[in-house]
């Protein structure tokens, strides 16, 4: 295979409400951990044992202002990015390393009545509320479609 894939995709819990950074030219920035579990049985010891990763995510302009809006801590989401690792410098002057997942695409997956948020967002899509006009339009249309299959089957031959 000639290319490279970086792809990230992820469903877990927030940890902590989204943090905001604003820039001067307009842009802005949220973060927020997510943290996903994995959970099995010992067969030695016959106990539940369960395995929680930390992901920092990063979020960008208007997906950062839809995170910030409807995303509270403990909250369920779907997560799609890529994985970026940052070198930046402590206070002592040693090198640190972070890797950080760059959020593309995200859904947001805990139930309306649990918490205030619904939909999805895309950096690459619409909003969630043009999402879901997008959809009405197009159960309308597929509506008319079958509508019109119906009256062809109808034909004797």
């Amino acid at each position: 295979m000639a290319g490279t894939l970086n792809k990230v995709m992820l469903i877990g819990n927030t940890g902590d409400d989204v943090k905001m950074h604003y820039f001067e030219g307009g842009g802005m920035l949220g973060r927020f951990p997510l943290a996903t579990s994995e959970t099995y049985t010992n067969r030695s010891t016959n106990e539940r044992v369960t395995n929680t990763e930390w992901h920092n995510i990063v979020v960008r302009n208007k997906g950062a202002e839809i995170c910030e809006k409807y995303l509270k801590k403990g909250d369920k989401v779907y997560i799609e990015g890529r994985i970026k690792t940052r070198k930046w410098q402590d206070d002592k002057g040693n090198d640190r390393y972070t890797t950080e997942i760059h959020c593309t695409e995200f859904t947001f997956l805990t139930p309306k009545g649990e918490s205030d948020n619904s939909g999805g967002y895309s950096q690459q899509q619409n909003s969630p509320a043009q999402n879901q006009q997008n959809t009405a339009k197009n159960d309308n249309f597929a509506g008319q479609s079958m509508a019109k299959e119906e009256e062809e089957d109808d034909l004797p031959f």
